[in-house]
């Protein structure tokens, strides 16, 4: 819908690629010089060979047909993927039906990607319990295990 009637377009990994989308990286590819949450337009598609060229900041990618799982749709993108990023604007959908994603932390890091606009949607009631809750997430390991073998 953000791309109706696209000039030229391309299927691949149950996608369909047209020229104009807005795509981001979700693996780097040092080789390329692109990195895991990179934002590009595809500008080019050659349908015999099934290339795509993608722009990222001015700079044209190349990627063969067999390549494009490298890329995803970047109209909508999660906290976690959008870290160390900086957008115009931010839409934050905060909904009790998520309860595991109301952390203050990821509160705030989706306030602070948006530069000139933030809205928050949703219920105040889930907004209130993320800033509340300052829940450590406790995460099962060996290190603890680890660094005693290693003092012992």
């Amino acid at each position: 819908m953000l791309n109706p009637r696209p000039p030229q377009a391309i299927q691949r990994f149950n996608s369909t690629f047209a020229v104009g989308d807005k795509v981001m990286q979700i693996e780097s590819d040092y080789d390329k010089d692109i990195y895991n949450g990179d934002i590009g337009f595809m500008r080019a598609i050659d349908q015999d060979l099934g290339d795509v060229t993608v722009e990222y900041d001015g700079r044209p990618i190349l990627y063969g047909a067999h390549e494009l799982d490298q890329v995803s749709f970047a109209y909508a993108t999660t906290v976690h993927k959008a870290q160390g990023c900086e957008y115009p604007a931010v839409v934050i959908p905060v909904t009790t039906q998520h309860c595991p994603m109301l952390q203050r932390n990821l509160i705030y890091t989706a306030i602070t990607r948006g530069r000139n606009l933030v809205v928050r949607v949703g219920q105040k009631q889930a907004f209130a319990m993320a800033v509340r809750g300052a829940r450590e997430v406790r995460r099962p390991s060996k290190l603890g295990e680890w660094l005693r073998a290693i003092a012992s």
